[in-house]
Protein backbone atom coordinates (compact mmCIF):
# COMPACT_ATOMS: atom_id res chain seq x y z
CA UNK A 1 0.00 0.00 0.00
CA UNK A 2 3.00 2.25 0.44
CA UNK A 3 3.65 2.92 -3.15
CA UNK A 4 -0.11 3.87 -3.62
CA UNK A 5 0.11 6.56 -0.48
CA UNK A 6 0.85 9.48 -3.05
CA UNK A 7 -2.46 8.65 -4.82
CA UNK A 8 -3.91 8.75 -1.37
CA UNK A 9 -2.34 11.52 0.45
CA UNK A 10 -3.85 13.79 -2.74
CA UNK A 11 -6.99 12.30 -3.22
CA UNK A 12 -9.96 14.72 -1.64
CA UNK A 13 -10.83 11.69 0.84
CA UNK A 14 -7.58 12.05 3.56
CA UNK A 15 -7.14 15.49 2.62
CA UNK A 16 -5.43 16.90 5.51
CA UNK A 17 -4.31 13.56 6.62
CA UNK A 18 -1.11 13.10 6.92
CA UNK A 19 0.49 9.50 5.55
CA UNK A 20 0.94 7.77 8.81
CA UNK A 21 -2.75 8.92 9.50
CA UNK A 22 -3.41 7.77 6.11
CA UNK A 23 -1.72 4.22 7.28
CA UNK A 24 -3.66 4.00 10.01
CA UNK A 25 -6.92 4.75 8.94
CA UNK A 26 -6.50 2.06 6.30
CA UNK A 27 -6.97 -0.72 8.78
CA UNK A 28 -9.86 0.88 10.55
CA UNK A 29 -11.60 1.30 7.40
CA UNK A 30 -10.93 -2.60 6.84
CA UNK A 31 -9.18 -1.48 3.27
CA UNK A 32 -8.58 -3.77 0.52
CA UNK A 33 -6.96 -3.67 -3.18
CA UNK A 34 -8.64 -5.83 -5.98
CA UNK A 35 -7.79 -5.60 -9.60
CA UNK A 36 -10.29 -5.71 -12.29
CA UNK A 37 -9.86 -6.05 -15.92
CA UNK A 38 -11.04 -3.88 -18.60
CA UNK A 39 -15.03 -4.51 -18.94
CA UNK A 40 -15.62 -6.48 -15.53
CA UNK A 41 -18.55 -5.12 -13.24
CA UNK A 42 -17.22 -3.65 -10.19
CA UNK A 43 -20.71 -3.10 -8.83
CA UNK A 44 -23.91 -4.03 -10.84
CA UNK A 45 -27.42 -2.89 -10.92
CA UNK A 46 -29.68 -4.28 -8.05
CA UNK A 47 -26.85 -4.62 -5.64
CA UNK A 48 -26.79 -3.36 -1.62
CA UNK A 49 -23.39 -2.26 -0.50
CA UNK A 50 -21.47 -1.00 2.81
CA UNK A 51 -18.43 -0.73 0.72
CA UNK A 52 -17.14 2.68 -1.81
CA UNK A 53 -14.04 2.27 -3.53
CA UNK A 54 -11.20 4.77 -4.90
CA UNK A 55 -9.40 4.05 -8.24
CA UNK A 56 -5.32 3.95 -7.91
CA UNK A 57 -4.99 2.68 -11.15
CA UNK A 58 -6.61 2.98 -14.45
CA UNK A 59 -10.19 4.02 -13.98
CA UNK A 60 -13.68 3.32 -13.82
CA UNK A 61 -17.08 4.18 -15.40
CA UNK A 62 -20.83 4.88 -13.67
CA UNK A 63 -23.28 3.23 -16.46
CA UNK A 64 -26.57 3.44 -16.73
CA UNK A 65 -28.79 1.10 -19.01
CA UNK A 66 -32.71 1.28 -19.65
CA UNK A 67 -34.99 -1.82 -20.90
CA UNK A 68 -33.63 -1.67 -24.65
CA UNK A 69 -29.72 -1.99 -23.78
CA UNK A 70 -28.92 1.96 -24.43
CA UNK A 71 -25.81 3.09 -22.72
CA UNK A 72 -25.81 6.42 -20.61
CA UNK A 73 -22.76 7.02 -19.25
CA UNK A 74 -22.64 9.28 -16.02
CA UNK A 75 -19.28 9.39 -14.68
CA UNK A 76 -15.93 8.20 -14.87
CA UNK A 77 -13.13 7.96 -11.97
CA UNK A 78 -9.55 8.70 -12.14
CA UNK A 79 -6.58 7.45 -9.61
CA UNK A 80 -7.41 9.19 -6.01
CA UNK A 81 -11.76 9.65 -7.08
CA UNK A 82 -14.06 7.81 -5.38
CA UNK A 83 -16.77 5.78 -6.43
CA UNK A 84 -19.78 3.82 -5.13
CA UNK A 85 -19.51 6.53 -1.84
CA UNK A 86 -23.24 7.54 -2.57
CA UNK A 87 -24.52 4.13 -2.14
CA UNK A 88 -22.51 2.95 0.60
CA UNK A 89 -23.58 5.60 2.87
CA UNK A 90 -27.09 4.38 2.21
CA UNK A 91 -26.82 0.17 2.39
CA UNK A 92 -31.08 -0.02 1.83
CA UNK A 93 -30.55 1.81 -1.65
CA UNK A 94 -29.41 -0.49 -4.66
CA UNK A 95 -27.34 0.84 -6.81
CA UNK A 96 -29.39 1.63 -10.15
CA UNK A 97 -26.14 2.07 -11.60
CA UNK A 98 -22.81 0.22 -12.88
CA UNK A 99 -19.72 0.22 -12.10
CA UNK A 100 -17.88 -0.80 -14.80
CA UNK A 101 -13.56 -1.02 -15.13
CA UNK A 102 -12.92 1.47 -18.29
CA UNK A 103 -9.16 0.34 -18.35
CA UNK A 104 -7.70 -2.36 -16.68
CA UNK A 105 -7.75 -1.12 -13.04
CA UNK A 106 -6.37 -1.12 -9.05
CA UNK A 107 -9.22 -0.35 -6.76
CA UNK A 108 -8.96 0.26 -3.26
CA UNK A 109 -12.36 -0.96 -1.26
CA UNK A 110 -13.41 0.73 2.03
CA UNK A 111 -16.07 -0.41 4.35
CA UNK A 112 -18.25 3.19 4.89
CA UNK A 113 -19.38 1.81 7.77
CA UNK A 114 -16.12 2.22 9.90
CA UNK A 115 -16.40 6.02 8.45
CA UNK A 116 -19.69 7.27 9.42
CA UNK A 117 -19.39 5.05 13.28
CA UNK A 118 -16.60 6.23 15.55
CA UNK A 119 -13.71 3.46 15.52
CA UNK A 120 -12.67 2.20 18.27
CA UNK A 121 -9.46 3.45 18.47
CA UNK A 122 -10.32 7.06 18.44
CA UNK A 123 -8.43 8.35 16.08
CA UNK A 124 -8.33 11.92 16.42
CA UNK A 125 -8.02 12.48 12.45
CA UNK A 126 -11.89 10.03 11.91
CA UNK A 127 -13.74 14.07 11.80
CA UNK A 128 -11.43 15.13 9.41
CA UNK A 129 -12.67 11.64 7.23
CA UNK A 130 -15.88 12.22 7.86
CA UNK A 131 -15.64 15.93 6.94
CA UNK A 132 -13.63 15.03 3.41
CA UNK A 133 -16.44 12.02 2.61
CA UNK A 134 -19.04 14.47 2.90
CA UNK A 135 -17.70 16.73 0.83
CA UNK A 136 -17.00 14.26 -1.83
CA UNK A 137 -20.59 13.30 -2.17
CA UNK A 138 -21.34 16.95 -2.28
CA UNK A 139 -19.37 17.03 -5.60
CA UNK A 140 -20.87 14.24 -6.67
CA UNK A 141 -24.17 15.70 -6.25
CA UNK A 142 -22.52 18.82 -7.93
CA UNK A 143 -21.34 16.94 -11.12
CA UNK A 144 -24.87 14.98 -11.99
CA UNK A 145 -26.00 18.54 -12.00
CA UNK A 146 -23.88 19.32 -14.90
CA UNK A 147 -24.21 16.42 -16.37
CA UNK A 148 -28.07 17.67 -16.71
CA UNK A 149 -27.83 21.09 -17.39
CA UNK A 150 -25.51 19.44 -20.79
CA UNK A 151 -28.26 16.95 -21.79
CA UNK A 152 -30.78 19.52 -21.00
CA UNK A 153 -29.87 21.49 -24.06
CA UNK A 154 -31.62 21.63 -27.09
CA UNK A 155 -28.98 20.56 -30.00
CA UNK A 156 -25.92 18.80 -30.32
CA UNK A 157 -24.18 21.44 -30.84
CA UNK A 158 -25.52 23.36 -27.57
CA UNK A 159 -25.26 19.86 -25.66
CA UNK A 160 -21.14 19.76 -26.99
CA UNK A 161 -20.15 23.73 -26.50
CA UNK A 162 -21.70 22.95 -22.50
CA UNK A 163 -19.43 20.63 -21.96
CA UNK A 164 -16.85 21.74 -23.83
CA UNK A 165 -17.21 25.37 -22.13
CA UNK A 166 -16.90 23.82 -18.61
CA UNK A 167 -14.01 21.31 -18.95
CA UNK A 168 -12.19 24.30 -20.41
CA UNK A 169 -13.06 26.20 -16.78
CA UNK A 170 -12.14 23.03 -14.48
CA UNK A 171 -8.76 22.92 -16.45
CA UNK A 172 -8.38 26.92 -16.48
CA UNK A 173 -7.07 26.60 -20.27
CA UNK A 174 -8.40 26.18 -23.38
CA UNK A 175 -6.32 23.81 -23.78
CA UNK A 176 -7.84 20.38 -22.31
CA UNK A 177 -8.20 16.59 -21.99
CA UNK A 178 -11.62 15.40 -21.68
CA UNK A 179 -11.95 11.37 -20.49
CA UNK A 180 -13.53 10.03 -22.91
CA UNK A 181 -13.76 8.69 -26.40
CA UNK A 182 -16.22 9.56 -29.31
CA UNK A 183 -18.63 7.14 -28.60
CA UNK A 184 -18.49 7.31 -24.69
CA UNK A 185 -18.75 11.41 -25.34
CA UNK A 186 -21.96 10.57 -27.01
CA UNK A 187 -23.19 8.41 -24.32
CA UNK A 188 -22.60 10.68 -21.41
CA UNK A 189 -24.27 13.64 -23.74
CA UNK A 190 -26.90 11.26 -24.63
CA UNK A 191 -26.69 11.94 -28.56
CA UNK A 192 -26.08 10.24 -31.81
CA UNK A 193 -22.20 9.75 -32.20
CA UNK A 194 -22.70 10.07 -36.21
CA UNK A 195 -24.40 13.40 -35.78
CA UNK A 196 -22.22 14.50 -32.46
CA UNK A 197 -18.67 13.95 -34.84
CA UNK A 198 -20.53 15.83 -37.53
CA UNK A 199 -21.53 18.01 -35.61
CA UNK A 200 -17.47 18.46 -33.66
CA UNK A 201 -16.21 18.56 -37.16
CA UNK A 202 -18.17 21.33 -38.22
CA UNK A 203 -17.59 23.79 -35.49
CA UNK A 204 -13.60 22.74 -36.12
CA UNK A 205 -14.05 23.44 -39.53
CA UNK A 206 -15.80 27.26 -38.13
CA UNK A 207 -12.71 27.83 -35.80
CA UNK A 208 -14.48 27.34 -33.00
CA UNK A 209 -12.79 23.96 -31.67
CA UNK A 210 -9.39 21.89 -32.65
CA UNK A 211 -9.58 18.50 -31.78
CA UNK A 212 -7.04 15.48 -32.30
CA UNK A 213 -8.83 12.47 -30.12
CA UNK A 214 -9.58 13.23 -26.95
CA UNK A 215 -7.26 16.48 -26.73
CA UNK A 216 -9.42 20.09 -27.35
CA UNK A 217 -8.71 23.57 -27.34
CA UNK A 218 -10.35 26.38 -27.82
CA UNK A 219 -9.64 28.26 -30.55
CA UNK A 220 -11.70 31.63 -30.16
CA UNK A 221 -13.02 31.86 -26.65
CA UNK A 222 -15.77 35.05 -27.56
CA UNK A 223 -17.31 33.12 -30.43
CA UNK A 224 -17.48 30.03 -27.97
CA UNK A 225 -18.98 32.12 -25.21
CA UNK A 226 -21.63 33.70 -27.91
CA UNK A 227 -22.61 30.06 -28.92
CA UNK A 228 -22.92 28.74 -25.46
CA UNK A 229 -26.57 29.44 -24.66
Amino acid sequence: MKDYLPILSRSPLFKGILDNEIEAMLTCLNAQTRTFEKGKYLFRVGEATTTMGMVLEGSVRIEKEDYWGNRSILAQAEPGQLFAEVYACEPELPLDVNVIAAQDCVALLMDVRRVTTMCTSACEFHTRLVRNLLASVAKRAYALTRKIEHTSRRSTREKLLSYLSDQADSAGSGTFSIPFNRQELADYLSVDRSAMSAELSNMRKEGIIDFDKNRFAICNPTELREETP
